[in-house]
């Protein structure tokens, strides 16, 4: 929508361009409105229910081609180095298969974030692979030549596709004919931004042809209102008469009667219907559809870690954190050694902090200091504190004064990587005077976590550092995955060896 995306460019506010709309189709149930007490649609006496908008055929072509690519590099590799490929060659397909589906569909991306996708997917399965053959000794069955060629080839593989995809659908997308025709009935920031946002969705392009709206240009968007089409009562005769496809509806859910009257009118419509709600000023975390009994709820705030993802999770701490302890207990009985002659008192501190749904977790460490607050009044460690012992200087410098929490791990109370969790006084405190500052404790707190790992460690000596180190922690809970996990793990343990800025 060239002429369209100007004005609206020059009137969008940071505010629009956060706006993503529900996928096409879904519209939901209005409080207050009859539906027959659940909005529930029958077809031959069967009950359908809402149900998630399913892939576009680009999206799927994509999520199959990436594990197909994968295997077939590995058999190119072998045709290369002139190699049969053999049992060995099957059975190691068939774990990359598993791996690897559903693939990633990468059609969307640019070239450069193509590439940086492929490479930590080709990374994360390569440690995989290599992991798995030195634990069942099955590295020597491969010819070492055919797996360099694989190694090479593959990535490049999965980034021409990629790269191929992108350029058919931006080509696609520039085909009028393949573009569905829209109106979105308001013409506020919430209307602005769902503009942008199906513009920029070149596998399933949208031409918006304007907007509807009642209220004064003052109150409208300035690049919205330079395109209103009319009122609210134009709509229905406009859509009819001109072949509209999808009517995206961003007014206020204060506004459900005329909402009611707009959808009344546009049921003599073939068009789909989109209803965008206005979440601005909300913290979405792991927002999303559900659908409960055939009634559709949006969830705005929920923990990343349910269903399949909470067994994830939580698998990969106890792996871990068990093998972790393994490794470590000679070094941590050497600490607990240092830590009893190098000064009095107990080796192990123990503190209240706030743990998952804020309740009250205690967790270890090694005792570096010659206090152990744990009271109403918590002072924070800060450069050259007096109270940090010589021996409990060198563990905080490394954070090895933290091996004792992965006990809290495999108990279940924190995770490996998450939100740090704070003294139950500094908790209180921020509560109040930073906004969000709870919803970190929707997961499991965590030895490390992503604001650590981006210069949020140690001393948060003003507000404006926590905030700071709450906002990469919500960012967290807005991305996790099991690869971001393991990626915060690795800058830890280089963090260990190379910041300078802990004490």
């Amino acid at each position: 929508m060239p002429r369209i995306d100007a004005g609206l460019q020059a009137g969008l506010g940071t505010r629009a361009a956060q706006a993503v709309p529900l996928k096409a189709g879904v519209v939901l149930p209005l409080p207050g409105v009859e539906h027959a007490q659940t909005p529930r649609f029958s077809a031959f006496g069967a009950e359908r229910r809402f149900r998630a908008a399913p892939p576009t055929v680009a999206g799927f072509v994509a999520t199959v081609l990436e594990p197909m690519a994968y295997i077939g590099t590995l058999q190119l590799a072998h045709a290369l180095c002139e190699q049969t490929a053999g049992g060995p060659a099957i059975a190691l397909s068939l774990l990359v298969l598993v791996l690897t589906i559903p693939g990633t569909n990468r059609f969307r991306d640019s070239p450069r974030e193509a590439a940086l996708g492929v490479l930590q997917s080709w990374l994360f399965v390569v440690a995989v692979l290599l992991l798995c053959g030195y634990a069942t000794g099955t590295l020597g069955l491969f010819d070492p030549q055919v797996l360099w060629v694989w190694a090479a080839t593959a990535p490049l593989a999965q980034w021409l596709i990629a790269v191929t995809g992108h350029a058919l659908l931006r080509w696609r997308a520039r085909q009028r004919t393949a573009m569905r025709s829209a109106v979105i009935v308001g013409a506020g920031p919430v209307a602005a931004g769902a503009a942008l946002a199906l513009q920029r969705q070149i596998d399933d392009p949208t031409r918006v042809v304007g907007f509807f709206d009642d209220r004064s240009v003052a109150r409208l968007d300035a690049g919205a209102a330079q395109h209103r089409l009319g009122g609210l009562a134009d709509v229905a005769a406009y859509v009819r008469d001109q072949g509209i496809d999808t009517v995206y509806i961003t007014l206020p859910l204060g506004s459900q009667p005329r909402i009611v009257a707009l959808l009344d009118g546009l049921q003599s419509t073939t068009a789909s219907l989109v209803l965008v709600p206005d979440l601005f000023g909300v913290s979405v975390v792991q927002g999303r559809l559900q659908d409960v009994n055939g009634v559709v709820m949006v969830a705005i705030c929920e923990t990343p870690f349910t269903g399949l993802d909470e067994l994830v999770k939580r698998s990969s701490d106890v792996l871990l954190s068990s093998l972790l302890i393994l490794l470590t207990a000679p070094l941590m009985a050497a600490l607990a050694l240092g830590v009893k002659c190098s000064s009095p008192g107990p080796v192990i501190f123990r503190q209240r902090r706030n743990g998952l749904h804020g309740e009250e977790i205690v967790v270890y460490k090694f005792r570096s200091m010659t206090t152990t607050e744990d009271g109403s009044v918590v002072p924070q460690a800060r450069r050259n504190d007096p109270r940090i012992t010589r021996f409990g200087a060198l563990m905080r410098r490394t954070s090895m004064d933290e091996l004792p929490q992965l006990f809290n791990v495999l108990r279940g109370q924190m995770s490996l990587v998450g939100p740090r969790p704070h003294a139950v006084a500094h908790n209180e405190q921020y509560a109040q005077l930073i906004k969000a500052y709870m919803l970190r404790h929707k997961v499991r707190p965590g030895i490390t976590g992503l604001a650590q790992v981006n210069g949020y460690r140690g001393e948060t000596d003003t507000v404006d550092k926590m905030r700071g180190r709450v906002e990469l922690d919500l960012e967290y809970l807005r991305n996790w995955s099991l690869v971001l996990d393991l990626r915060i793990l690795l800058r830890t343990t280089a963090m260990i060896f190379l910041d300078r800025r802990a004490y």
